[in-house]
């Protein structure tokens, strides 16, 4: 059983003013685009979350979508609070434990993402650097929480020659 965590895709940069509310900040097309690489080249090695859920963010949103549209699986997308900005990982394990799936995809915010993969692999001090786009696998057995699991890849774009 695995839970993936993905750090949004390449997004408009912070500040612009097409978007004073920050939360409504888009993806870049290019980024889009170069994303829906990252998740092809994932889905052919075995990359299949049953479930996305995802910060109600739109940049998040957006990267939730295309990781949906372009696995195996068309998992369906849910938004929840728990995955924004200052995310709440008790909230989020919750939600996940009472899925019914077993391999979930989190979307998240940077540094957020990073102490997820953390708390998940039970060293919450850990130092997990998520670039833009880049996605981890967290192989678990049993019930979602603090150090359940174990490190089982991480990626980025770059990493895959894109």
């Amino acid at each position: 059983m695995f839970i993936y965590i993905a750090r949004h895709a390449w997004a408009h940069e912070f500040g612009d003013p097409r978007w004073p509310d920050d939360s409504q900040r888009e993806l870049e097309f290019d980024g889009a685009e170069r994303y829906m690489q990252v998740v092809e080249t994932l889905a052919e090695r075995g990359f299949e979350p049953e479930a996305v859920v995802t910060s109600p963010f739109v940049r998040c949103r957006q990267t939730a979508d295309l990781i949906s549209r372009h696995t195996v699986n068309t998992p369906s997308v849910t938004e929840i609070d728990a995955l924004q900005p200052g995310s709440d990982f008790e909230q989020i394990a919750q939600w996940s434990n009472a899925c019914g799936v077993k391999d979930i995809c989190w979307v998240g915010h940077t540094p957020d993402v990073d102490q997820l993969t953390a708390a998940l692999i039970g060293d919450a001090s850990a130092k997990i650097r998520f670039a833009k786009g880049a996605i981890a696998a967290v192989r678990y057995d049993g019930k979602i929480g603090p150090g359940c699991g174990e490190l089982y890849w991480h990626v980025t774009a770059k990493s895959l020659g894109l």
